[in-house]
């Protein structure tokens, strides 16, 4: 299962810098840890251009990181992987959405079929990095940018699924996978 963060398991308060500006999305955790049960892995890909940008550091992402892994672990949830692109839009990037790179990396670390892993995401590059990876499927949620993103796209698609948020993307993910898979996420993401 890969998850973007901000919009999708955060509120998006435009370059979160500072764990007091960190506000869960309702029912976020309780999502990933149904996913996790399941058998998924869960693994977090982000674009953190506020870094390439002069924003904050480095060091205050991974502060912001720490923070929700902390929170995530009291319902005993934890990331695989935390992937993220700190480079500006502008910048030469590794792994910067919509490149699926950092899912190809988490494919070769953990030994993934992409054809049994999901994409979960609030903008367009992010339902883009799922299709450029070959997942199974890419998902909307409509928090975040996903409302806009939804109205700016409509036309295109048919090849995801819509949902109101990481709740609903989970319920759908887990019918979806149990139809698949026989209900073992096994080496899906």
């Amino acid at each position: 299962m890969f998850l973007d963060r901000d919009g999708v398991i955060n509120e998006d308060r435009h370059y979160i810098s500072r764990v007091e500006d960190f506000v869960l999305l309702p029912g976020a955790i309780e999502a990933m840890q149904r996913l996790q049960t399941a058998g998924f892995l869960l693994i977090l890909v982000t674009n953190q251009s506020g870094i390439g940008r002069g924003y904050y550091t480095e060091a205050d992402m991974h502060r912001v990181h720490q923070h929700l892994e902390a929170q995530m672990a009291r319902s005993g949830v934890s990331f695989a992987r935390i992937y993220f692109a700190p480079e500006a839009p502008d910048q030469p990037s590794h792994g910067r959405k919509p490149s699926p790179q950092f899912v190809f990396d988490a494919r070769d670390t953990f030994g993934l079929d992409l054809r049994r892993c999901y994409f979960v995401g609030d903008k367009w590059i992010d339902v883009q990095c799922g299709w450029n990876a070959g997942v199974r499927r890419s998902v909307l949620v409509r928090t975040g940018y996903g409302a806009e993103t939804e109205r700016e796209h409509r036309a295109d698609l048919s090849r995801v699924v819509v949902v109101d948020d990481l709740p609903a993307a989970a319920a759908w993910i887990l019918n979806d996978a149990a139809g698949q898979m026989g209900g073992n996420a096994g080496d899906a993401a």
